[in-house]
């Protein structure tokens, strides 16, 4: 019934977990609204997301703990804990961890669409297309 509940009410819980497993670390789902989400990804030492662009959505990344090496187009910089960045939509970007301990960064991104499947990877070190 629960499960019933949760896909007439449109909520994603029913398919998959908040916390969501990837090659490189986790994210999890913190919350959202209409037209907004709040992730925490979780990126392991050594690790990277793909270099990857979104058609409907925008990202805002703040670090928490760690440093990450950061791709947004031509542009490669540092962010540090308690700096941020921002990825307009349609800009290609990555972030890697180059560090010994896990990287935390907040994302929030803001678009008329937000599934993961609006993911364009361009490049992924796990062979995932």
């Amino acid at each position: 019934e629960v499960v019933e509940r949760l896909s007439a009410e449109g909520r994603t819980e029913q398919a998959s977990h908040r916390k969501v497993h990837r090659p490189w670390g986790t994210y999890e789902i913190l919350g959202g609204g209409e037209g907004f989400q709040v992730k925490r990804l979780t990126i392991n030492p050594g690790a990277a997301i793909s270099l990857q662009k979104h058609r409907h959505r925008s990202e805002h990344w703040v670090a928490v703990k760690g440093t990450a090496k950061v791709s947004i187009e031509d542009e490669e910089f540092t962010l540090s804990a308690n700096e941020s960045t921002y990825v307009s939509i349609g800009t290609t970007h990555r972030l890697e961890n180059p560090g010994d301990g896990p990287l935390e960064i907040i994302e929030v991104e803001i678009g008329d669409y937000l599934g993961e499947d609006d993911v364009v990877r361009l490049k992924d070190n796990y062979d995932r297309a």
